[in-house]
């Protein structure tokens, strides 16, 4: 568990960073091997790749700024410790918005594109997540049992003291999701049912494995702001998975 792997000089690797563009390559090389068999041009798959890539970002950032806004108005000095803040539903929602709004433009069917992507999406938050883990953020509540890690003084997490691995407990469950989604594309034909099945078990798992983390996340009422995320894609995920079922019914 170190936030920075190892240095050359002045140049630092850090752990959760490493882990982000080992994400990033994993769930790439799998969105395009998936489109591309599919009929799709490589050069506009890369060209997508890096619109999401970008959205993701900034929507991650945005997020977390968000959830720090009644810390900033007592603490305006927290905006110099953004570089290291970031929120996964605002990296998948701006990475969608950037998706979808690249398919318009280039006439692709959007809801296919993103059941090409979910897989990946879901390999890349694995990784993401033991970045998490080594580098100490997102860390769990304290522990007296077994599985719990106790981290170093250079962490972002409190060291010395026994935590539950909630990063590795969401790392485990992103990586059997990906299992899934692989599964289940091979099964279904239908155009958006894929992501949807991708939205649906992320929101529920996700709502669940709060509960056991103990990091600052921000709150609205008795919920962390994910869980309260996870409420309104949990229903985005149902009504995408039954489109079909609501278009014959008009």
């Amino acid at each position: 568990m170190r936030l920075v792997l190892f240095q050359i000089g002045d140049f630092k690797v850090y752990s959760y960073g490493l882990m982000i563009a080992i994400g990033i390559i994993v769930a790439a090389t799998l969105f395009i091997r998936r489109a591309r068999n599919a009929g799709y041009n490589e050069d506009k798959l890369l060209n997508l790749i890096i619109v999401t890539v970008i959205s993701g970002i900034l929507g991650g950032k945005f997020l977390f700024i968000l959830t720090e806004l009644n810390n900033i108005i007592n603490d305006p000095s927290i905006l110099l410790n953004f570089g290291n803040g970031f929120v996964i539903y605002g990296a998948i929602m701006g990475g969608a918005l950037g998706l979808y709004l690249y398919c318009r433009k280039n006439k692709f069917n959007s809801l296919r594109i993103l059941d090409f992507a979910a897989p990946g999406v879901a390999l890349a938050q694995g990784f993401g997540r033991i970045g998490c883990f080594l580098a100490g953020c997102c860390y769990g509540r304290e522990t007296t049992l077994p599985i719990g890690s106790t981290f170093p003084q250079d962490s972002l997490a409190p060291s010395g003291v026994s935590l539950l691995p909630t990063q590795l407990f969401s790392s485990g469950f992103d990586f059997i999701l990906a299992g899934i989604l692989l599964w289940y594309s091979r099964k279904n034909s239908k155009d958006g049912r894929v992501f949807a099945l991708y939205v649906i078990i992320y929101s529920i798992g996700r709502f669940f494995i709060e509960f056991f983390r103990n990091d600052p996340r921000g709150n609205v009422w008795i919920l962390s702001t994910s869980q309260f995320i996870a409420i309104f894609t949990l229903i985005l995920g149902i009504v995408v998975y039954n489109l079909d079922k609501l278009k014959k019914e008009r």
